[in-house]
C-alpha cells in the first residue's frame, strides 16, 4: 500500500488508545532548534502536554529542522496535543530568537499505527534518523533521541540488548515502514486498517474531520486564561467585555488565547466576551497577524501564557 503525496491532504483520525507516528518539519525546511536549550525546551513542552492531555510518549528524535514522536493517546485529542506542543514552542522560539511568523511547515504528519505489528519497526526507524542523516554512525551517539533511554532503563517486557540489535540491524537493511502507509494516515495490517476506517466513518460529519471536541476541562481552562488576561491588563472581566474603546486589544488577546488553548466554539467564546460569534474569528486573526510582525505583542502573549501554563 503506497500513498501518493500529490493527493488531497489526508484525514486526521482523532482516536483514543491510538498509536501515532508524528512528524513535523521547519517552515521551508529551516532549523527549528539552534542551541541545546531549544531541544530541552521543546521536550519540556512535551512533558507538560503529557500532564495536560494524558498520552504516552514511547520514542522521540529531534533533528535540527524536524522532529519525530511516537505517541499513544488515551483520549481522542491528538490535534490538541500537537497544537499545544507546536504552538507553545513556536512562541518560545520566536521570543528567544527575536523572530516572527511561522516556525513549522503547515500541518504536522500523523500516521495511526498498528502497535502489535509496527511498534518495534517504527521505533527503529525513528532512532536511526540521525544515522541516515549522516550525523552519527551509532544511534547511541546522538543526544536528542530516546534511544539511550532504551539502553539504560530496564523493562520487564523487553531485553535491552535485543532492542539494540533490532535497531542496529536496520543500518544494513534500509527498510522504510512508511512506504506502506495507507491513505496517508494509517499503517498496519489489513484488519487494523479496516477497523480504523470504520472508526473514521463515525467521526466524519462532512468532507472534513471534526477536529475540535470540547473536553471537560475547557471551562476551567477558560477561567484560567481570563484570569491571566485581566491580571496582565489590570482590568476586571466586566471592563474587558463592556469596553468600547478601540482597539479592544485585551479582548482580542483573550479571544486569541481561548481559540488557541481550548476547544470552545466561536459562538461560546462570543458569549463569554460579549461579541457576536461572527466577529470572534476576525478578532483572533488580528492577534495572529500581529504576532508575525510585532515583537511587543509576542512578549505580551508569552507573559500571559506563562501565567496560566505555570
Amino acid at each position: 500500500m503506497h500513498y501518493d503525496y500529490r493527493m488531497a491532504r489526508p484525514y486526521r483520525l482523532q482516536g483514543e488508545n491510538c498509536l501515532y507516528h508524528i512528524m513535523s518539519r521547519g517552515d521551508d525546511r529551516k532549523r527549528v532548534y539552534t542551541r541545546p536549550g531549544d531541544y530541552h525546551t521543546f521536550l519540556d513542552y512535551v512533558v507538560k502536554a503529557k500532564e495536560r492531555y494524558q498520552f504516552y510518549l514511547y520514542a522521540y528524535c529531534l533533528l535540527s529542522n524536524h522532529f519525530h514522536l511516537l505517541i499513544e493517546t488515551r483520549l481522542p485529542n491528538i490535534s490538541k496535543i500537537m497544537h499545544y506542543i507546536k504552538g507553545s514552542y513556536t512562541t518560545y522560539y520566536n521570543v528567544r530568537h527575536r523572530r516572527y511568523g511561522h516556525l513549522f511547515q503547515g500541518r504536522f504528519t500523523s500516521i495511526v499505527v498498528d502497535k502489535d505489528s509496527y511498534f518495534l519497526e517504527l521505533s527503529r526507524y525513528i532512532h536511526l534518523n540521525p544515522v541516515r542523516a549522516g550525523i552519527v554512525q551509532d544511534p547511541a551517539e546522538y543526544r536528542w533521541s530516546s534511544y539511550r533511554g532504551y539502553l539504560g532503563r530496564k523493562d520487564e517486557y523487553i531485553d535491552d540488548d535485543q532492542i539494540r540489535r533490532f535497531v542496529l540491524e536496520g543500518m544494513k537493511k534500509r527498510t522504510d515502514p512508511l512506504s506502506n502507509v495507507y491513505a496517508g494516515f494509517l499503517l498496519g495490517s489489513v484488519e487494523f486498517i479496516r477497523d480504523k476506517l470504520k472508526d473514521l466513518e463515525v467521526q466524519i460529519t462532512s468532507d472534513e474531520v471534526a477536529h475540535k471536541r470540547v473536553l471537560g476541562d475547557d471551562a476551567a481552562r477558560s477561567e484560567d486564561i481570563i484570569a491571566a488576561v485581566t491580571k496582565y491588563y489590570k482590568i476586571s472581566i466586566h471592563e474587558l467585555t463592556q469596553s468600547t474603546a478601540r482597539p479592544m486589544r485585551a479582548r482580542q488577546v483573550l479571544i486569541y488565547l481561548l481559540r488557541k488553548f481550548t476547544g470552545l466554539s466561536n459562538r461560546t467564546i462570543g458569549e463569554l466576551v460579549g461579541m457576536r460569534h461572527s466577529a470572534v474569528s476576525k478578532a483572533g486573526l488580528t492577534i495572529e497577524r500581529l504576532l508575525e510582525i510585532d515583537g511587543s505583542m509576542i512578549r505580551t502573549v508569552q507573559t500571559i501564557v506563562s501565567n496560566f501554563e505555570g
